[in-house]
């Protein structure tokens, strides 16, 4: 019998943090839910905070993944945002340890790698390769929800070569 995965893929952000919640079976994906949860600029952070957690763990109550996969921080420049974004995917993490959930940290190298097949992919081949692989009539919008869709892709794909036998059997 072939093992039913379901993934929670995140992209964190204080602003908008992309989630998409894909099922994986054997080497065929299904959509189950994607979206984004904003953030008003006009909030104290730690406001904006509550608001993900919360938001975070209505999506995992609702939907009750087997798994989480986000992606982890890459900043060149600003430091400021940087702290900002590790502070949301930090709650992020939260959220899924509080529910029970075993997450899973992918570079946007290794996310890409795993997507396109090519680690310095651009955003647009990223995009078009969730679209493709998923069978979506569009680009998922806003970007950061196509990134979270393509990090629970990325770790289907990893874990179907390395752990295929750890995951739950669901019916």
């Amino acid at each position: 019998m072939v093992k039913l995965m379901k993934i929670l893929g995140i992209d964190p952000g204080f602003a908008i943090l992309g989630y998409g919640i894909v099922e994986y079976r054997g080497n065929r994906f299904s959509v189950c839910d994607y979206g984004a949860i904003t953030t008003d600029k006009s909030l104290d952070m730690q406001d904006r905070l509550k608001h993900i957690y919360c938001r975070l763990m209505d999506i995992i109550q609702e939907h009750q993944p087997d798994v989480v996969s986000i992606e982890d921080i890459f900043f060149n420049k600003n430091t400021k945002t940087a702290l900002l974004v590790g502070q949301a995917r930090g709650v992020a993490i939260l959220a899924c340890a509080n529910s029970g959930l075993r997450v899973y940290e992918y570079t946007p190298l290794q996310i890409k790698q795993g997507l396109v097949g090519y680690g310095r992919a651009d955003k647009s081949q990223m995009q078009n390769m969730v679209k493709v692989i998923l069978n979506l009539d569009e680009i998922p919008k806003p970007d950061d929800t196509a990134d979270a869709l393509g990090a629970a892709i990325c770790h289907a794909h990893s874990a179907g070569i390395n752990n295929r036998l750890s995951f739950t059997q669901k019916l």
